[in-house]
């Protein structure tokens, strides 16, 4: 719930902007005059201020001062009458979000407030997105050493700087999303949002609305104006992740914002013009759907300008320890325990491993190992793969070279020493509950664990 600060000494103003505000779903606090709301501003978390420019003790400008002083993210939306506009100008000047003259709507006021909250939301994920690839990604290397990764990365910082549309293309999970905010944020619109929007996880009669937007009374439950995600992204970035699922004549709309620059509200009767840069991203083949008439082939060539493979993990297996690395740092300091390092058994199990998730089902595997893992070393007992998935892993790693006694003798390494893992994960550790349960002697089981370099 967010708070919203009234400063306003008129008590019948102030009251009804609480009980129009507080039906929304706000939290509200008033204060009666600038020393008052520089008071709340101070010792309350205030999430946007509604402040009359003319007040007792101080005015609207020295409380816009004081909250930008406070937190420059906090909108400031300024009251004033008719005759005060070349003050509230004045306001805008100085960082106000934007000002409404008394008499006003109150549904133009909620809008406002809605797209200032709205805006104040993206201008903080992008802060700290920033911050992230700053300090852990480290752009252009992002986190690899490969020279499939290094390529993308080289692309990647070619196309940044320019408006050209971009096209990644790679399977589920391999970090397409990444390499969109990594565009964006060292281009030239990385002051103003990134604002991503997944095709595939809208339901296509409501993708149009949060696209486009709509305006009040469009179809039913349309109760206001809603500002669409290229509205939003205003003068930034645009990325539509999985476009290859999105309907056809929705598609004829996203062509004409590109090639246009202009979008219309469902609902709508007038254009509006919008700067966006648009990236797009799909783990289909685009090429096919539009054989198949599945998918606009021009929209698909105004996409392609400049498309950007993105490679599977399992082509990049020399980057897996590196991403192990980054994503044990990474959740242990997300819940807070002592850093965890990673026995060499357990990274030979992720490097073996088909990783049919890419990136994402590494970094999932990591984040429970690392929320299993009491002590200080990741093994073998706190990854959790699919067994179906490590099989075929397992019969991949095989070397099929030599005779087929020795694929044999590998095939039964591979195989006892997986058995051995699980049954010593099975009797945490106890060497002859293990010999026990695989039906060797406990001497037997020492030589195994010593010839194919278990760790304890």
């Amino acid at each position: 719930m967010e708070t919203i600060l009234i400063v306003e000494d008129k008590e019948s103003m102030s009251e009804m902007l609480k009980e129009t505000l507080e039906s929304e779903g706000y939290r509200v606090i008033i204060a009666r005059d600038g020393i008052e709301g520089m008071k709340y501003l101070k010792e309350s978390k205030i999430d946007l201020v509604l402040t009359d420019l003319k007040l007792p003790k101080k005015n609207g400008i020295d409380i816009l001062k004081v909250s930008k002083e406070e937190n420059q993210l906090i909108p400031v939306i300024v009251m004033t009458a008719f005759g005060s506009v070349e003050l509230a100008v004045t306001a805008m000047k100085e960082g106000a979000f934007d000002f409404i003259t008394k008499p006003f709507d109150t549904d133009h006021l909620l809008l406002l407030i809605k797209r200032a909250l709205e805006t104040q939301r993206l201008l903080t994920e992008n802060i700290l997105l920033k911050e992230e690839f700053a300090s852990k990604f480290e752009f252009p290397r992002i986190v690899g050493k490969s020279n499939k990764i290094e390529d993308v990365a080289q692309m990647v910082q070619k196309v940044a700087p320019t408006k050209t549309t971009v096209l990644l293309l790679g399977e589920s999970g391999t970090g397409k999303e990444i390499f969109a905010r990594a565009i964006h944020n060292v281009s030239n619109r990385r002051n103003y949002p990134f604002v991503p929007i997944n095709c595939a996880a809208i339901p296509r009669e409501l993708l149009e609305s949060e696209l486009f937007g709509h305006e009040k009374g469009a179809f039913t439950g349309a109760d206001s104006r809603k500002l669409g995600k290229f509205e939003l992204a205003d003068k930034g970035t645009i990325f539509l992740d999985e476009i290859g699922d999105m309907d056809l004549v929705l598609q004829s709309k996203v062509l004409r914002a590109i090639e246009d620059g202009e979008i219309e509200r469902v609902g709508g009767v007038k254009g509006i013009n919008v700067d966006v840069r648009i990236i797009a991203a799909s783990n289909k083949d685009i090429e096919r759907a539009v054989e198949e008439m599945l998918f606009r082939e021009d929209l698909y060539y105004r996409l392609n300008v400049f498309p950007i493979k993105i490679p599977p993990l399992r082509e990049r297996k020399e980057d897996i320890p590196l991403l192990v690395d980054y994503f044990i740092n990474k959740y242990c300091l997300e819940i807070k325990t002592s850093l965890k390092t990673i026995s060499k058994e357990t990274l030979d199990i992720l490097m073996s491993y088909h990783w049919k998730g890419n990136v994402r089902e590494l970094e999932n595997t990591i984040e429970r190992a690392v929320i299993l893992c009491d002590g200080e070393m990741i093994t073998p007992e706190h990854v959790v793969l699919s067994q179906r998935a490590a099989s075929e892993s397992m019969v991949r790693s095989l070397h099929m070279e030599g005779t087929l006694g020795d694929t044999a003798k590998e095939a039964l390494r591979i195989a006892e020493t997986q058995h051995i893992v699980k049954a010593l994960r099975d009797t945490k550790g106890n060497k002859s509950r293990a010999a026990e349960l695989l039906q060797v002697s406990y001497k037997t089981l020492l030589t195994k664990i010593k010839e194919y370099g278990i760790e304890a």
